[in-house]
């Protein structure tokens, strides 16, 4: 099974790619789609989509998971992120894959045990689960990855409940 993650932004979204074979997880690829700043949002968002659908072509995954907005005190922020997870929402669908979409604490708690984990330990435990020798570059895209493998366990979980 291939396994796709996404960490939403504007600026930066980050994503990582695991396969999974008889419950072995392993990396794939990894990165971030990076947008210029100064380019008007239409521009930044037809970017994004571009490339979202080039990495959808390219890898083929099976399923994705994508992580939900985080509101926090910029509500400005707040809004070009939402902007830019409806553009990944709807990539995402227009593939045919079934999403996840997970908050940061249930992130965090299914790839380092604890909804309260910092960024670091969230970090290692991505390393330790695919075997990495260093930590994936740049941060959304180890975001990325960990969203990935949460996907990977809520989808297995369901698979195991529902079957």
């Amino acid at each position: 099974m291939r396994v796709l993650g996404i960490d939403p932004g504007t600026a930066t979204t980050g994503y990582g790619i695991i396969d999974v074979v008889d419950g072995v997880m392993s990396a794939v690829t990894w990165g971030a789609i990076k947008t210029p700043t100064k380019t008007p949002m239409t521009d930044r968002l037809m970017q994004l989509h571009t490339e979202l659908c080039a990495l959808l072509v390219t890898y083929r995954p099976d399923t994705a998971g994508v992580e939900e907005l985080f509101f926090g005190r910029n509500t400005t922020t707040a809004i070009t992120v939402g902007q830019a997870r409806g553009v990944i929402l709807l990539s995402l669908a227009q593939a045919g894959l079934t999403i996840g979409e997970y908050s940061p604490p249930k992130i965090k708690s299914s790839v380092a045990g604890y909804g309260n984990a910092d960024k670091a330990q969230v970090q290692l435990m991505v390393r330790h689960l695919l075997d990495l020798e260093e930590t994936p570059k740049p941060d959304d895209a180890a975001d990325g990855l960990a969203i990935a493998i949460t996907h990977f366990n809520y989808y297995r979980f369901d698979q195991l409940t529902h079957s």
